[in-house]
């Protein structure tokens, strides 16, 4: 008997008990569904980080020091000379000095708003633009003018996109707002749109200990990033004489440790629901013993008019891997619907685009371990009826 005529005759089987062939693939179904689901959040998730970090910048390096004393210290100017001595690895430098404290606007006191001391450097490192205005000079930083640049969010909220000109306080200090920043996340409550910057200078003098111990670095070129790395901690050790009291993080690298812990939870889920398709193959194999029991007259017609075991058992295993190829293919189409839900409840509960997308790759193996399970655990019931002695096959009642 050829593969088509056995492919028929499953076929033709499953047809004529509908409700049962689709509770045996019950199990297929929700199997396959959820792992084309958690397949395709973990793509979401990782388009999603990686746009991240690529808005952010893959080529930023950022350093902290923890210190080791006044003995052994590293200035603000030995970090600008770093730079000047590795032009074909490192591009900018700027310190970064956050502010702790509250920000006022006219009678309203603010508490999401981050506000970050940086450097002239800084707009160049962090690949940012303005709508109006200009960014922090070098004679602001020099001099410690009280002057700042906000985020599109306050200049919306706060000045009706007027902000230029206007003032703010931050710890009880008025500062001017000379520039507005681009939008770059919606411009929404505590994004990246809720900042204020002010001259790292005037930042360090607001601060409790009045040192900058944070420096965020632009690479020259991504492909020398990791060497970037290594020449900036080797520059540190020379000082430090430990790797102890300080750390260099790449955002090539940190976006790679992202990456590793979404394969890994998305690894350990799938497992998981995997469970479902091995459920789903003993469904699959109890139907099929049952099925042998049901046609064992006409298993001893077949093998009494000439078909050989061979025959027999390659229809029964045919039978089970359409059943379950069938199943593979309901689940993979009940997981693009649950995509497509997934991806409209994230966007309008997290309000954040994260589009939940099962990979071509994913949808093939899904499909092929469906039909896989089917062939294994429709062995044996297929062995069973290819085993039959005809005389007794045909005596059965």
């Amino acid at each position: 008997m050829s593969f088509f005529q056995s492919f028929k005759l499953a076929i033709q089987s499953i047809m004529k008990s509908k409700v049962r062939a689709f509770l045996t693939m019950l199990g297929i179904i929700i199997g396959v569904g959820a792992v084309t689901v958690i397949v395709g959040l973990g793509n979401g998730m990782k388009n999603y980080i990686t746009e991240s970090f690529e808005s952010m910048g893959t080529n930023l390096i950022n350093v902290n020091i923890q210190g080791r004393g006044a003995s052994r210290t590293i200035s603000v100017d030995d970090m600008y000379a770093l730079v000047e001595e590795n032009p074909e690895l490192l591009s900018y430098v700027s310190p970064s000095v956050g502010v702790s404290g509250t920000v006022k606007i006219g009678s309203e006191e603010i508490k999401t708003t981050s506000v970050s001391g940086i450097s002239e450097d800084y707009m160049k490192i962090a690949s940012s633009e303005l709508t109006g205005g200009r960014f922090i000079q070098y004679v602001d930083v020099l001099r410690r003018q009280q002057v700042c640049v906000v985020g599109s969010y306050i200049a919306k909220t706060y000045y009706s996109g007027n902000a230029v000109g206007e003032t703010l306080k931050v710890n009880g200090t008025s500062f001017t707002i000379v520039g507005v920043l681009k939008e770059e996340a919606k411009s929404e409550k505590g994004s990246s749109d809720d900042v204020i910057y002010i001259p790292y200078t005037n930042a360090a003098k607001m601060s409790w200990t009045g040192t900058i111990s944070s420096f965020v670095f632009s690479g020259a070129d991504p492909e020398t990033i990791d060497k970037a790395v290594t020449t900036i901690k080797e520059a540190l050790y020379k000082v430090y004489k430990s790797y102890d009291y300080f750390s260099v993080v790449s955002m090539s690298e940190m976006l790679d440790s992202f990456m590793t812990e979404v394969n890994v939870m998305v690894i350990i889920l799938g497992a998981i629901a995997a469970i479902s398709l091995l459920v789903g193959g003993i469904g699959i194999m109890n139907i099929m013993l049952v099925s042998v029991t049901e046609r064992t007259r006409e298993i001893g017609i077949r093998k009494s008019l000439g078909a050989k075991q061979k025959d027999i058992l390659g229809q029964f295993v045919i039978e089970a891997a359409t059943t379950s190829a069938l199943g593979g293919i309901i689940g993979i189409l009940f997981g693009f619907l649950l995509c497509s839900i997934g991806t409209s409840i994230i966007s309008a509960l997290a309000q954040e685009s994260i589009t939940v997308a099962p990979s071509f790759g994913s949808v093939l193996g899904a499909f092929s371990v469906s039909v896989a399970i089917g062939v294994v655990f429709g062995f044996l019931p297929a062995r069973k009826a290819a085993r039959l002695n005809p005389i007794d096959a045909l005596r059965y009642d």
